[in-house]
């Protein structure tokens, strides 16, 4: 694919969405955590003095949702102060600025959330976090946020939920969507955009690609999830149809 945003730098690189980005998209950079770590501010401002990208793509995160409700600390250090510093680091460049947020950041009683739909209030620790973030970056004058959520190409898991529900999907179907976004990204005209597939329960999310994966309940963990988080996709449906890209899933 080749893209019209010109050359681009990718956080997050190693990452399983950011992996599969850097196949996705011709001119973009994603070094290694050694040489571009969100929470080493230095290594931000080395990065694109270093790439001289036209857009910042910011991908990296900490997604454990589980882990997050331990490790508070970790969990802000990325996810928010290593935000901030891209976010810093995007402003004093001019570069433009690409976010990739969730759809956690809403309350997740209702589903089918639209992009102007006030967010919150949220019901873990990640999503807090990256709610916080998404508001940092609002801070950039020339951004986007995408929220939107994925799988590995594998259901990883031998149990699957069925009380709730979601627009995710696995994240080889949502990549590509994703590369066509940030292709287009300063002809959007809108600051935050979802990007996700219908509404279903994450049982039958896993059953696409595990037939015999345990139907469950989110009652049997600790951490608090959502009921229904599923994302109203309308305007990326019309963008995808202007441009004639990839075909709606």
């Amino acid at each position: 694919m080749k893209s019209a945003a010109g050359r681009m730098l990718l956080t997050g690189g190693t990452g399983r969405l950011g992996h599969e980005l850097q196949g996705l998209l011709s001119g973009v950079v994603a070094p290694l955590r050694a040489d571009l770590d969100v929470t080493r501010p230095d290594t931000i401002t080395a990065a694109l003095r270093r790439v001289e990208p036209e857009v910042l793509v910011h991908a990296a995160a900490y997604t454990d949702v589980a882990a997050a409700e331990q490790n508070h600390a970790v969990c802000w250090r990325t996810n928010v102060d290593g935000t901030r510093a891209v976010v810093q680091t995007a402003i004093d460049a001019g570069v433009f600025l690409v976010h990739i947020s969730t759809d956690y950041v809403f309350e997740g009683t209702r589903g089918r959330y639209q992009e102007e739909d006030p967010p919150g209030p949220v019901c873990n620790y990640y999503a807090l976090s990256k709610l916080v973030a998404e508001e940092i970056v609002r801070l950039v004058p020339r951004h986007l946020i995408i929220r939107t959520s994925f799988r590995p190409r594998e259901w990883p898991y031998p149990v699957a939920f069925t009380d709730v529900y979601t627009s995710q999907d696995y994240v080889d179907v949502i990549a590509p969507e994703i590369a066509l976004a940030i292709q287009h990204c300063r002809e959007i005209g809108c600051s935050t955009l979802h990007i996700a597939t219908e509404r279903k329960s994450v049982y039958e999310l896993a059953r696409r690609r595990r037939p015999d994966v345990r139907p469950g309940s989110k009652r049997e963990v600790s951490v608090a999830l959502p009921d229904d988080i599923s994302l109203d996709t309308t305007r990326w449906q019309t963008l995808k149809t202007m441009w004639g890209g990839i075909g709606k899933r």
